[in-house]
């Protein structure tokens, strides 16, 4: 049987739906204490690529998970009240996620627009992946 919903369209859907953020605006929020960069790509992405200084990383899979009070894998960060920029890659998994955590009453959220790859290329700072015990 074929998916009735392809994930360009997903994706599309979830952008209409949510806040995305310039390049610019995303630079201005960098030194913000009440902003705080969700990246959530996958731990092996942020090793080889780096991360926006400051960034908490919130792998994509458990991002519900730790979203929600009631979850044994909630992290105080989500209930702190401050603004939320999420970002992955190329932006498509941001889209959805931010959806996600704004249909679970998260905000205020937005998504960084053209993920980690635009915000590198544009000559951003870059951090590499803090290592516990660090």
């Amino acid at each position: 049987m074929p998916i009735t919903k392809g994930c360009k369209q997903l994706v599309a859907e979830a952008n209409q739906q949510i806040r995305t953020v310039t390049q610019d605006e995303a630079r201005k929020k960098l030194e913000d204490p009440n902003v705080v960069f969700v990246d959530i790509r996958d731990v092996r992405e942020l090793e080889r690529d780096g991360m926006i200084p400051g960034a908490f990383h919130a792998p994509r899979g458990m991002l519900e998970f730790w979203v929600d009070p009631d979850s044994p894998y909630y992290k105080d960060v989500f209930g702190s009240g401050k603004e939320f920029v999420f970002y992955c890659a190329s932006a498509w998994r941001s889209a959805l996620a931010t959806k996600a955590v704004q249909d679970m009453g998260l905000g205020p959220v937005a998504h960084l627009e053209g993920g980690f790859g635009a915000w590198k290329k544009s000559g951003a700072p870059v951090g590499e992946r803090p290592h516990k015990g660090h």
